[in-house]
């Protein structure tokens, strides 16, 4: 069987081990694909970049971020879920900001990887659900985690977004203080495709997806999971076990139409998206 390559990103980030599994133990060549993975440190922003851009083929990003991207016209599709549970954000200030309190952050600047990026949607939808607004000239772009660990240091920006466990070890040594969490109204990670990759190679993408629901379902019955986890990531173990039993891998494509629509009005609601926006087609039909 002749093996087609597939170009897929993700973040450096301990939801997507299931696939560099698969990619370790031959589970991809077994089933006639090639993954080459590209590791995207920016986020959701900097993948759709990426998709726009004909870099990569697919990626795994955040649900309101690439549905967003893909109403603005991103050529790409919603090929399954990944993961089911919703992401707990963290919401972080500088060890030397004088923030103290979650309540007082809606007037501070905000540091975000990207435009569209999560550290900036879901800053505006966390918002938006206590009655706030934040206007634009408070987001400064920080491009990732280690700028935004520089920009809270330096005091240029006091509040940052961000997963709560990758963060984790920089609250633990004191260069970040959380003072708060957001949970995603909504499963947090989908796969995405281009329309030209799913046009060409739909038997090469639906061989590679097989192979990521297998590994998800394997890695979710595997005894060392946590282990492996926390000495990869170089995480607590009683954080990763935390983070372990709270996550949820999809292992089948369904795609739920009312949590597609629900994520569509919370971005309608948080002037993300206007509420007159034509909505394309955001699912592959296979």
């Amino acid at each position: 069987m002749q093996k087609k390559t597939i170009r897929l990103g993700g973040v450096p980030e301990h939801f997507n081990l299931p696939i560099h599994l698969a990619i370790e133990d031959g589970s991809f060549e077994s089933r006639g694909v090639q993954i080459e993975w590209t590791t995207f440190k920016g986020g959701t922003g900097q993948m759709t970049k990426a998709l726009r851009n004909g870099e990569v083929d697919a990626c795994i990003l955040l649900t309101e971020g690439i549905i967003k991207d893909i109403i603005a016209g991103n050529s790409s599709k919603i090929i399954s879920g990944y993961v089911n549970t919703p992401l707990i954000w963290g919401v972080h200030t500088g060890a030397k900001n004088s923030l103290q309190h979650y309540k007082e952050i809606y007037q501070k600047q905000y540091g975000i990887s990207r435009l569209g990026s999560g550290s900036h949607l879901m800053a505006i939808v966390d918002a938006t659900v206590n009655d706030k607004k934040i206007i634009k000239e408070q987001f400064t772009i920080i491009k990732n985690l280690d700028g935004a660990l520089e920009s809270l240091e330096a005091l240029e920006t006091d509040v940052f977004y961000w997963e709560k466990y990758t963060t984790k070890p920089y609250v633990d040594s004191g260069q970040l203080r959380r003072i708060g969490e957001f949970i995603t109204p909504w499963p947090c990670f989908m796969i995405a495709a281009t329309d030209q990759i799913l046009e060409q190679e739909p038997e090469s993408i639906t061989r590679m997806l097989r192979t990521i629901h297998d590994s998800c379902d394997s890695f979710m019955q595997r005894e060392d999971n946590i282990a492996l986890v926390a000495e990869r990531y170089g995480q607590r173990r009683k954080d990763v076990e935390r983070w372990y039993h709270a996550t949820e891998w999809a292992i089948h494509g369904w795609v739920s139409d009312k949590m597609l629509r629900s994520v569509v009005h919370n971005l309608q609601v948080a002037e993300i998206i206007s509420e007159d926006a034509p909505i394309p087609d955001l699912v592959w039909k296979r």
